[in-house]
């Protein structure tokens, strides 16, 4: 986030951040191993819903798109219902990344105006209502809903090519689990941060200065810093993308084996 939001630089003067290891090194040294955590709250109470959700919803749209429980869906379908995923997630994620963003870019200006998720989360309602909450609900959708149908449909690709002929996808152990959602993430993300990059400067904006919303925050980003601007932050985003996805597939397939042996008809 401060990454893609950091200021225009003066003319002659380095921008703020040269880039991720040089945002990371100035965080710690001016906010303590804290400041690299800041805004995370918002994210962390809505992580389990919204993978939750997130998981529900492609199983729902793989159910919708079968005539028997035990059709085998082509890519395509799994890229559908994946995308179906991002829109249910969307009504979590985009008030926890509204509220991130906001932390994040006061942390790095210096200036103090939230004292924290809960108080950020009030003042917002207080100054605009929901609408003030849920800004940027359009982008996180155009971020979510593409980023999510490839990221199950890699993943189930993944799954078929790591599987070793004459056993089930069932039966993958746990490293060729954790490449493939790995792997997974970063196809994700490769489609998402341009439209992430896009989300965080609109949530971070004063109210009044994209009045045509994402439209406007493209033609300033690329007439001011070009179309490589789009990409800020991707080392810091893919140096993420493989550990958490990895961890988050793999916790998704114990959870089940755990629920079917627990409860299988449930």
């Amino acid at each position: 986030v401060r990454l893609q939001t950091q200021p225009k630089p003066q003319p002659g003067q380095p921008p703020l951040y040269s880039g991720t290891f040089d945002c990371f090194r100035k965080t710690l040294v001016g906010e303590g191993v804290r400041g690299l955590y800041r805004g995370m709250a918002a994210p962390i109470v809505g992580v389990t819903p919204m993978f939750a959700v997130c998981f529900f919803g492609f199983g729902l749209g793989k159910r919708l798109q079968q005539r028997k429980p035990d059709d085998v869906l082509t890519y395509p379908q799994l890229f559908a219902a994946g995308m179906l995923s991002g829109v249910f997630t969307t009504v979590i994620m985009a008030p926890g990344e509204r509220i991130k963003c906001l932390l994040q870019i006061q942390a790095a200006t210096g200036e103090t105006k939230y004292s924290g998720s809960l108080d950020c989360a009030k003042q917002l309602y207080r100054e605009a209502g929901i609408r003030g909450v849920y800004k940027g609900t359009v982008l996180t959708l155009m971020r979510d809903v593409p980023a999510s149908g490839m990221y199950f449909m890699t993943y189930e690709w993944l799954k078929n090519t790591l599987t070793p002929e004459g056993k089930s996808v069932s039966e993958l152990s746990v490293p060729r689990i954790l490449f493939a959602g790995g792997l997974a993430g970063i196809f994700n993300w490769a489609v998402a941060i341009p439209p992430d990059v896009l989300k965080s400067r609109f949530q971070t904006a004063p109210p009044g200065k994209y009045p045509n919303g994402f439209r406007d925050v493209l033609r300033e980003l690329i007439r001011e810093e070009g179309v490589a601007s789009l990409y800020k932050g991707f080392t810091a985003v893919m140096i993420r993308a493989f550990p958490a996805n990895a961890a988050c597939f793999l916790g998704f397939e114990v959870a089940m084996k755990f629920l079917n042996w627990v409860a299988p008809g449930l």
